[in-house]
């Protein structure tokens, strides 16, 4: 059986946006993981989400994995783009939108 670390490298290497959050996209639970959901649905970004509330080995595994202590995480295309502040600024920014178009994401212009 493969370790935490290998899930979720095969994951993100499976989808091209992927968010490991608390909850689903439909009932996150919390403001942050919600807030970051908010953000790609506005873009209109299809992404693949893991609810870490759901494993414990994967809640801890995602913040080794990316040495990176809080969730929610956001990967594009297999790079670790950050957590809830930093996609909500680079969103506000409009730098999230062209960071998803350089790496062939379709968004919506919302």
């Amino acid at each position: 059986m493969p370790n935490v670390h290998d899930q979720i490298a095969e994951a993100i290497a499976a989808n091209d946006v992927v968010v490991y959050m608390k909850g689903t996209p439909v009932f996150p639970q919390c403001g942050f993981s919600a807030a970051v959901v908010d953000v790609l649905t506005r873009l209109g970004v299809k992404f693949k989400a893991f609810d870490v509330l759901a494993d414990a080995d994967l809640r801890q595994g995602i913040k080794e994995f990316a040495n990176w202590p809080t969730i929610p995480q956001l990967y594009v295309k297999g790079e670790f783009i950050g957590g809830c502040d930093i996609v909500r600024e680079m969103y506000a920014s409009g730098e999230l939108k062209e960071l998803l178009a350089e790496k062939g994401v379709a968004t919506v212009d919302a």
